[in-house]
């Protein structure tokens, strides 16, 4: 029995290689199935943007969040104001010396639909509002001492007050941040690694795996003769632009692997921008992917990108601005998007917004042409409201059909008077 025993622990024993034990992570690797990494590239933000659909949804968002109008309203009795003065212009023109609103929201956004958080510290002098600067979020530490958010940056510590501050999503402690580019790893990889593979493919003339078969040399210096020999026919053949290659009598190229065509993966890289897409909530077409789009969908995805993902990303830029630079109870001073700068490209059903707008009474024609960025008129009728004379509230009596400030019509009062005056 103590023989059969040993026999058995030294069978047991067998099964485990010492070189890639049972534990290891990349047991599955040694049987070719894949680890949790495998051979997948890594992924930084600098490597995620050279996937072009990456590249796109981060400028797309970027840049459509920057060149929204931005203004500071000040509320008064009748209604809200256009805020003048040094906060109108760091806000609305000139957040610091170095930077225009455009670059500075440009950069503020990258930072978000990169590496997932956006960082801006507010210069001030008293009370006063003097600059708003960039923070570069990979060089600021944020930590919470005391109940009370801090933020580390370039040797210096400024507190939650003084510093904007947008996370693409925050972890469960409300410190800590997620990215889109670190969630959709796994997406990024694959495309990468297709991008790799197709280059690759093509950097070799789009020439799949080749098998010579026919009546090969017996030894090993002969054989890489004859493959070198093949190898040159094939390299001069694409140089020559050549369809045939030459080769000896009896000898035969079989194909291994994919085909050119199927080379390129074309359905599983356009998946890719697909999920890519979802990564960053933008409609497909907005990332050139029109394989699917139709004139009405896309129209509902127009809506969808300022209902949905616009609108949201600028009202929480919107609460952080009036927040940090209002305090949290005033209620006089604010700032607020404009939405209606995603309608500039669309010059016709612009006008005819600011058409219904003057005719239903909800603008002024002169508010509709400073919309415009148009001189106002200086009649005094163009500030004032105007509706057509057909809408009046219910239950007013109304002139009849062809009124025109006389008599109503059939009423013979008029035509008397008339035959008098002839008499006369």
């Amino acid at each position: 029995m103590g023989s059969k025993k040993k026999k058995l622990e030294k069978r047991s024993a067998s099964l485990e290689s010492q070189s890639i034990p049972v534990s290891a992570e990349n047991f599955m690797e040694f049987f070719g199935v894949g680890g949790m990494g495998g051979s997948l590239p890594s992924v930084t933000i600098e490597s995620a943007l050279k996937v072009p659909a990456v590249q796109a949804a981060v400028l797309f968002l970027s840049r459509t969040l920057a060149s929204l109008p931005l203004h500071v309203y000040r509320k008064a009795e009748t209604g809200p104001v256009r805020h003048g003065g040094k906060l109108a212009a760091v806000i609305e023109e000139n957040p610091n010396d170095e930077m225009d609103t455009s670059k500075f929201r440009r950069y503020f956004w990258e930072q978000v639909f990169t590496g997932g958080r956006g960082l801006a510290w507010i210069e001030r002098k008293g009370a006063s509002v003097e600059a708003i600067w960039p923070i570069d979020p990979g060089s600021c530490s944020v930590v919470r001492r005391g109940g009370k958010l801090f933020y580390k940056f370039d040797g210096k510590e400024y507190p939650a007050a003084d510093v904007i501050d947008i996370p693409f999503m925050l972890k469960r402690n409300m410190v800590n941040h997620r990215g889109p580019v670190a969630m959709a790893e796994k997406a990024i990889q694959l495309a990468l690694a297709m991008n790799d593979y197709a280059s690759n493919f093509f950097a070799g003339g789009g020439v799949p795996p080749l098998a010579l078969e026919g009546p090969l040399p017996a030894n090993a210096e002969a054989m890489k003769r004859a493959r070198s020999d093949v190898k040159r026919a094939v390299e001069a053949a694409r140089e020559d632009h050549l369809p045939l290659v030459q080769l000896p009598s009896g000898y035969k190229l079989t194909q291994v692997g994919y085909d050119p065509a199927k080379g390129q993966m074309t359905e599983a890289r356009l998946y890719q921008v697909q999920e890519i897409a979802r990564a960053w909530q933008i409609p497909p077409n907005f990332l050139q992917d029109l394989s699917r789009a139709t004139f009405s969908n896309v129209e509902q995805n127009d809506l969808h990108l300022v209902k949905h993902i616009i609108s949201q990303w600028a009202i929480a830029l919107e609460g952080e601005l009036n927040l940090k630079l209002f305090g949290r109870f005033s209620n006089r001073r604010y700032v607020r998007h404009n939405l209606d700068g995603l309608m500039r490209g669309d010059y016709l059903s612009r006008l005819r917004a600011l058409a219904a707008g003057v005719n239903a009474a909800l603008l002024t024609p002169n508010e509709a042409r400073e919309i415009e960025g148009r001189p106002k008129n200086p009649d005094p009728a163009a500030d004032r409201l105007h509706i057509q004379s057909g809408t009046v509230p219910i239950g007013t009596n109304t002139a009849g059909m062809g009124h025109n400030g006389g008599p109503p019509l059939g009423d013979d009062t008029n035509e008397n008077q008339v035959d008098d005056d002839r008499q006369d």
